[in-house]
Parts: structure tokens; sequence; C-alpha cells
């Protein structure tokens, strides 16, 4: 049998005297959706940083030798109004990485990039534009796991739709394991194949019509489920 892609033991993450989460376990196998769930503050980015080692954390993380992550954050601190086009900022990466001129062909192809969008400057684009940017930006340098911390927070239902059609069909045609924080309920169950549930005292982990109950997601969101949907259709 192969190894899991990921093994986390115990994981624990504080602040100070603020604990985010702790005792944490849990594995993730080559080729699943993990969707993170759960309420605002219970730790959904924290734990996405601390996979990466980005924060310090108590516990083990153990990724496969074979893992090689991608990440598109829920936003970026950048400035978009510099006069920087899209084309110039994947360039960038792509230097620094030393990668082929036929890797960013081959992500502009996947990703619908025509070259009036390459040349486009990034202070110009949408939100949905800007977020196929970010993915882009992600997938140089050949990534077979990809963290997407809420990668459509900020875009209306319709673009929301067409990000989360494209991030699939990257995992199929690429052979991705995604691991996914999201508060669309629907794209959970549509896409995940595990579901793990994140909340003040309540850890639970499995394939969505197991964990994803009635009163499962009322203990979770601490209300019926028909009353939480996506902020921004609130």
């Amino acid at each position: 049998m192969k190894d899991p892609l990921l093994s986390v033991r115990n994981l624990g993450v504080a602040f100070g005297n603020r604990v985010v989460f702790q005792h944490l376990s849990f594995e993730v196998n080559f080729g699943d959706c993990l969707a993170i769930i759960g309420p605002n503050g219970a730790g959904k980015t924290v734990l996405l940083k601390a996979l990466q080692h980005l924060i310090p954390y108590e516990g083990e993380i153990k990724w496969n030798p074979e893992a090689r992550l991608g990440y598109v954050p829920q936003s970026v601190a950048a400035d978009r109004e510099l006069p920087l086009k899209v084309g110039e900022l994947l360039a960038a990466k792509a230097r620094v990485l030393h990668l082929p001129d036929q890797e960013m062909d081959q992500v502009s192809s996947e990703l619908n990039l025509s070259p009036e969008f390459l040349n486009a400057g990034i202070g110009t684009l949408s939100g949905g534009q800007f977020q196929k940017v970010l993915i882009a930006f992600a997938l140089l340098g050949r990534p077979n796991v990809l963290l997407f911390d809420e990668p459509t927070a900020s875009l209306d239902e319709l673009t929301e739709e067409r990000i989360y059609e494209l991030v699939h069909q990257l995992q199929i045609q690429r052979g991705i394991t995604l691991f996914l924080v999201s508060h669309d309920l629907s794209v959970v169950y549509r896409y995940a194949t595990q579901v793990l549930c994140l909340s003040k005292g309540m850890i639970c982990m499995g394939p969505p019509k197991e964990i994803m109950t009635p009163k499962t997601l009322e203990e979770l969101y601490g209300a019926p489920p028909k009353y939480y949907r996506h902020p921004q259709h609130l």
C-alpha cells in the first residue's frame, strides 16, 4: 500500500495564551480532495499555514517526499495598482524556479490565458480574473498538491462556480490533491472526498455523506445549516 500523502499527528497551534486548535490528527491520500470547514476563527487558514511550516506548531506534520506544494491564498497583500502585467508576474516566478518557457505556455493554455490577458495590467483585472492569475502562479513548478484558502470569497456566485469547476478540472487533468477551505457547503458536497471539521472543542473527519449531517453541521456552526450560507449570500 502506498504511503499517505500527508500524516498529521497531535498538531496544535497557539498564539500566546490563545489556543487555535490542539490534538489534531488526520491523514490525506494522493488524489483526495480534502475540504476544511468550520466557522470563522476556527483555525482553517492557520491550519493551511502550519501545513506549509509557515508558523510555529506543536506535533508532527509529515509530507510524503513526492509532495510538491502550491498555494492559492485567500487574499494577497500586494498592491494591485502596481504597473505590472500578468505575464511579467508569471515570468518572474518562472525565472526564480528556472522553469522552461514551455511550462508557462502550458499553464497559460490550461487556464485559457490569452496573449491579451497576459499583457493586461494586474490592476485592470476583475476579481475572477485576478483569482485565475493566482491559480496560474501556484501551478508554476508542477505542484501535485494545491492548497486553496477560500479561493472565491470575494467573487460573485457565477464567477465562483467557474473557478471551482476550473479547479476540479485541474485536479482531474493533473492528478492533483486538493486542500480546500470553503464556506460553500454545496461545493464541499460536490467535490470533496474527505471533510475535516474544525470548531472550538469539536474536530471530526470523514466522507461528506457521513460527516455533513444536519446534526453535525448544527453542532459545528452553532445554528441549523439552513441558516448558514456563504457570507456574500447573507
